[in-house]
Parts: C-alpha cells; sequence; structure tokens
C-alpha cells in the first residue's frame, strides 16, 4: 500500500483528488492539508511514504516543503501537482529532490501511475515540461533571488538591506546585475519577468 499525504490549499482540489486515489486499490491517502505547515506537522507522524503537493500555498510554498523533507532526510518521495508549467518551477524541485513534477491538466490516471513509479525508486516528470526545463537556465544568483523576491513584496532597498544584513550599495548591485541579465528596465520588471519565468 502507498501511503500518501495529500497538500492542496484549494478544497475541491484536494477532495477530488483524495477521492480519486483512494479509488486505488493500491493507493491510500492517509492525510490531507491546506497548507504547507499542516502538511509538514501529518509528515512528522511517519505515516507517508509520498507527499503529493501543490507549489503555491499559504505559509510554507511547495518547493520549500519539498526543501524540508530534503534538509531532514525523511524517506519520503515528493510529487507536485500544479498548473504552474514553468521551467523554472520545475528546475527548482528537482534541486530539492522532488521525484514527481505533473500539471494539473494531466489526465487523472497519470497521477496515480506516477506514484507508483516514484514509489518504485523512479521519477515521473511531465516530459514537455521537462524538455523546456533543460534547453534554458535561470541566470539568476540565489541572492538575486531573495533580493527581487523582497521587491516583489513592496520593500525598498533600504529595507531589503536590513533584511537581508546587507548594505544598501550592496542590494543595489544586485538589483542592477538582475536587471541586466534580465534584459528589462527596472526591479519590478525584473520581478516580474522571473515571477513569470518561475524562479522565485
Amino acid at each position: 500500500m502507498i501511503r500518501v499525504v495529500l497538500a492542496e490549499d484549494q478544497g475541491m482540489v484536494r477532495g477530488a483528488l483524495s477521492a480519486l486515489l483512494n479509488l486505488e486499490a493500491d493507493i491510500e491517502v492517509t492525510a490531507t492539508a491546506i497548507d504547507g505547515e499542516a502538511a509538514w506537522r501529518e509528515l512528522q507522524h511517519g505515516r507517508a511514504d509520498v507527499l503529493v503537493t501543490d507549489i503555491e500555498m499559504p505559509g510554507l510554498s511547495g518547493l520549500e516543503l519539498a526543501q524540508r523533507v530534503q534538509r531532514h532526510a525523511l524517506p519520503i518521495k515528493v510529487v507536485i501537482v500544479t498548473t504552474f508549467a514553468r521551467e523554472g518551477f520545475l528546475r527548482r524541485a528537482l534541486e530539492a529532490g522532488v521525484s514527481g513534477y505533473l500539471l494539473k491538466d494531466a489526465p487523472a490516471e497519470r497521477l496515480a501511475e506516477a506514484l507508483r513509479l516514484v514509489h518504485r525508486g523512479g521519477r515521473a516528470i511531465d516530459p514537455q515540461l521537462a524538455l523546456a526545463a533543460w534547453s534554458g537556465g535561470d541566470p539568476l544568483t540565489e541572492r538575486e533571488r531573495q533580493v527581487l523576491r523582497l521587491v516583489g513584496e513592496g520593500m525598498a532597498s533600504g529595507d531589503i538591506a536590513r533584511r537581508l544584513n546587507l548594505s544598501q550599495g550592496t542590494v543595489r548591485n544586485y538589483l542592477s546585475e538582475a536587471i541586466g541579465k534580465l534584459g528589462v528596465g527596472n526591479r519590478i520588471e525584473a520581478w516580474r519577468l522571473a515571477r513569470q519565468k518561475g524562479w522565485l
């Protein structure tokens, strides 16, 4: 039996996925969670072989949840099911040790097949997305991504500098580098493009 914890903030989607998976003779949804922190608490109980999670959720995102599973070396496979067909998200998911990455518009039976595959130690990645992910990389450094995320929260350079314990000049340098790499005119355009690509 493959034991699954399902993390999805949209109630209707969570209920539908849970019902579909429980129809499978060899799959049991042992818990559902409305956000990443709730999912993390469920994973502590040790009643899961696979975590199925969305990417964007309140609080802890699916990617951050996958990173936490990896950092704590939990014996749990992670499968992301999302609407985000962005190569940047896939690349970051793979770096976080994710075993599966499927789109929500895929046929329902694909998810059950993917869970069986990753449970056996394989990988289940949407093939079109996998191709796109390795054709063009994320040009930003981790620090540039951190700075742009805070730009997206509406922070000024001084606020970002205090949050990250950097000088304002250093923050301006990171922003200038990111703007140059992305070929845009200002910090807001840089944040918008990086988010659109799934790099943030």
